[in-house]
């Protein structure tokens, strides 16, 4: 059995990129590789991919910049994936674009790739939103009540949020910050008050 660098070189150069400038092509994606890091260097583990929403849904026409982390243990651990520009859907956190994906979170499997979470899992988890595990509560409502409204919102952030002018603007901010959204990564002002004292208790 291959190692885990071995099998990251395997999807990611052999699978995904294709020359191009300024980025990469993964078939119709075209990969960003962040810092500009060398295709050959171990840093090649982080990436953006722009993502297009799939026809015949209220997400068509949008395009998503997703940020991609392969762990060292790729892939026997999951990608970590997250939308970069805004996305409404239950299953997906508005602001932090972590989504909630079974087949990546909790089901991940060595005979999964890259291409599976482009072609078949995120397409999937947009035609077929799963409200009653939701990230994003006001989507997962608006599904169940209204459902009308509810793709009458998906249409109106793709239009504000998801056009190429978005996703060029999410590709300047993520040039600032390039990390994704943690807990860890809050910082504390130094004019915050604690939340209570210790002694108390």
């Amino acid at each position: 059995m291959s190692s885990p660098k071995r099998r990251i070189e395997t999807d990611v150069l052999n699978r995904m990129y294709v020359p191009y400038h300024l980025g990469r092509l993964m078939s119709d994606y075209e990969v960003t590789l962040v810092n500009d890091n060398s295709m050959r260097s171990p840093q090649m583990q982080e990436f953006y991919v722009r993502f297009k929403g799939p026809e015949e849904t209220p997400f068509q026409g949008g395009l998503w910049k997703i940020h991609v982390e392969l762990p060292d243990q790729y892939p026997y651990k999951s990608p970590s994936i997250g939308f970069v520009n805004r996305i409404f859907h239950p299953n997906i956190d508005e602001l932090s674009g972590s989504v909630c994906l079974d087949v990546i979170n909790q089901t991940w499997s060595p005979m999964y790739d890259m291409i599976n979470i482009f072609e078949v899992f995120l397409p999937q988890l947009l035609r077929y939103p799963n409200p009653t595990d939701p990230l994003n509560g006001e989507a997962a409502a608006l599904l169940m009540r209204e459902p009308k409204s509810y793709e009458a919102k998906v249409k109106e952030y793709v239009l504000k949020y998801a056009s190429k002018d978005a996703a060029d603007e999410a590709d300047e901010d993520s040039d600032v910050d390039d990390e994704m959204s943690s807990v860890g990564s809050y910082e504390s002002g130094e004019d915050e008050e604690p939340a209570g004292n210790m002694e108390e208790i």
